[in-house]
């Protein structure tokens, strides 16, 4: 049996309307990331802009740049993981009775 192509479009439409209420919603959620117990803070949203770093006195030390730079690059990544696991509920939340079975994240 071939499937009904209006009822294909309509439900592509439709993924595509809350995919952009998605995005909207991930512009919108606030993410931190942070390493080091909170020495090194990095803010962004949930769709990866990035808007700060946060950096406590005790986490710069002259003599050990590279461990500053570790921090930062942790707390970056912990940001990343982060905003990713937003994306993926708040696309499960949305999408996730309109996918086929086999197709969720």
């Amino acid at each position: 049996m071939q499937p009904d192509m209006n009822q294909l479009l309509g439900n592509l439409a439709k993924m595509q309307s809350e995919m952009q209420k998605i995005q909207a919603e991930l512009s919108k959620t606030k993410i931190e990331g942070t390493a080091g117990n909170g020495a090194v803070t990095i803010s962004c949203t949930a769709d990866l802009e990035f808007a700060g770093v946060k950096i406590k006195p005790e986490a710069v030390d002259p003599e050990d740049i590279g461990m500053l730079e570790d921090l930062i690059l942790t707390a970056i990544k912990d940001a990343c993981h982060r905003a990713k696991q937003a994306g993926e509920q708040q696309a499960m939340k949305n999408l996730g009775g309109m996918l086929p079975p086999g197709m969720g994240f």
